[in-house]
């Protein structure tokens, strides 16, 4: 398991966003993953100018939006347990990972007419997996009771990130499919890749802070 990531230099991590800035473009966005950030160093990338951050942990989420709730906008972009969606959701802007029944159950329960969430495909196959196969897309969209700003997704690991770039490719097509206008995709190693092929949002984590 990576180690928490401590004493963060804000001038570098300003530096690589504006860089990231500059190379994605007008469109998208550039989402902090702060997994790894401990909650004190939450404000050297708020002196940064970071103004989104996803976290993966609803417990996370929790304490460091309690303490910095009002430096940036936040997403959840980890794994969803259903028992924790009434929690996430006052919290965020989007959920990144909405993807089975159980969860829609509880957005039935819990969603306002404000909650927006991103649909999680798996557009790999690959076992074990997360997300909403395509073929079955279209019918999970109908049956979500909030409304479906877009769609998520996570190729296969690879440290070549051309690898990653027919997934990306299969995610646009499918939002185009279904008219959703944002994409998120792309993470540290592959997120060039991602905007290449039409990505809204790119999700990057230690590839800001080194």
């Amino acid at each position: 398991m990576a180690e928490p990531i401590h004493g963060i230099d804000a001038a570098r991590v300003g530096a690589n966003l504006e860089e990231a800035r500059a190379f994605a473009g007008e469109g998208v966005e550039i989402l902090v993953a702060t997994k790894y950030v401990p909650l004190e160093e939450m404000g050297k990338l708020a002196e940064a100018g970071v103004e989104l951050v996803g976290e993966n942990r609803q417990q996370d989420l929790a304490a460091k939006h309690e303490r910095w709730g009002d430096a940036f906008t936040w997403d959840f972009i980890g794994n969803l347990q259903s028992r924790k969606v009434k929690q996430v959701l006052p919290l965020c802007r989007l959920i990144h990972s909405v993807a089975t029944d159980s969860a829609l159950a509880q957005l039935e329960k819990y969603a306002t007419a404000e909650t927006e969430v991103l649909v999680e495909v798996d557009v790999s196959g690959e076992e074990g997996k997360g997300g909403v196969e395509p073929e079955a897309l279209g019918d999970f969209i109908a049956r979500c009771p909030a409304a479906v700003a877009g769609l998520m997704t996570m190729p296969p690991f690879s440290p070549d990130p051309e690898h990653s770039r027919p997934y990306f490719a299969r995610l646009a097509e499918l939002a185009g499919e279904h008219d959703l206008r944002r994409l998120s995709m792309g993470t540290s190693q592959d997120w060039r890749v991602a905007v290449e092929e039409g990505a809204t949002i790119v999700r990057l984590g230690r590839s800001l802070f080194v």
